[in-house]
């Protein structure tokens, strides 16, 4: 979404506020978030300045404001794979996109970096990915934050257990650019 826009969706303010849309409607309804609704229509739309005041008096970090882009965090223990998605990411979607090799780093890079997805190599530190996985969902701050395994090892049994762990989606190693935009959008599709 760029900068330049001056009326926002709820669907666009959620993705900048990393909340649901749902979250945004109950803002807008309860007269916090101020904003009109398109005549003749349920469709909410909020002014960007009308959303700059709310998230400063809010507290709501504005570094999903700059951007309003998906933002991607790539963790992969090989190096030359992450760096590879990253490129063509950046290149092919448009996404922000930040990278991580180690469980460790891909925990602070996901608190910095505040991801709507994360792209995780489920053999990370030689472990299915369920522990760095279960820290993304118990930080309260990420809590919108899709998480997508990725593997060539696994049978659908153990991807069936680790959707049921907290996984969003699943890519099958090896994958071109065009699947991995795809279980992205899938998973970020927003429904009202």
């Amino acid at each position: 979404m760029p900068r330049e826009k001056d009326v926002l969706t709820t669907g666009e303010v959620a993705k900048i506020c990393n909340v649901a849309p749902r979250t945004v409607s109950k803002w807008f309804d309860s007269g916090q978030l101020q904003g009109y609704r398109i005549p003749g229509s349920k469709d909410r739309r909020i002014p960007l300045n009308s959303l700059i005041r709310f998230m400063k008096s809010h507290n709501i970090p504005l570094e999903g404001l700059m951007s309003g882009t998906t933002r991607v965090l790539v963790v992969d223990r090989e190096q030359e794979v992450a760096e590879v998605v990253q490129k063509l990411l950046i290149e092919h979607a448009g996404y922000e996109v930040a990278m991580a090799t180690s469980g460790f780093q891909a925990g602070l890079e996901a608190e910095r970096f505040k991801p709507s997805i994360v792209l995780l190599d489920l053999h990370l530190d030689n472990g299915d990915g369920r522990e760095l996985c279960k820290l993304i969902r118990d930080q309260e701050d990420l809590q919108m934050t899709k998480i997508i395994g990725m593997s060539g090892k696994l049978t659908d049994g153990q991807i069936h257990q680790l959707r049921a762990a907290g996984l969003d989606g699943f890519l099958k190693k090896p994958f071109n650019i065009k699947q991995v935009i795809q279980v992205v959008e899938e998973a970020l599709a927003i429904v009202y």
